[in-house]
């Protein structure tokens, strides 16, 4: 058996080009919205009632645990958090 060589892993995670794609996508916004927190001292508590959520869900945010969350409900905690989105096109 040969090995593959993926150009990152997601490709090796992921065969459908639209799952890959949106593993991605959430990929990119929890590092960004866990850079947002790292600027701030708020416990998970007090960043629980930020994101309006329960504080297993912002530990699990915090560990990288990405299959537990959707694209739409990191978009509403990257707003919450006052981040500024914006899609692009890529060619």
């Amino acid at each position: 058996m040969a090995n593959e060589i993926f150009d990152d892993v997601f490709d090796a995670l992921e065969d459908d080009p639209v799952r890959r794609k949106n593993l991605k996508l959430r990929s990119q916004l929890m590092s960004e919205i866990n850079a947002k927190i790292n600027e701030g001292r708020q416990t998970q508590k007090e960043l629980a009632l930020i994101l309006e959520t329960t504080q297993p869900r912002v530990s699990a945010l915090r560990k990288g645990k990405i299959n537990g969350f959707r694209l739409d409900m990191l978009f509403d905690f990257s707003v919450r958090l006052g981040l500024n989105l914006s899609l692009s096109k890529v060619a």
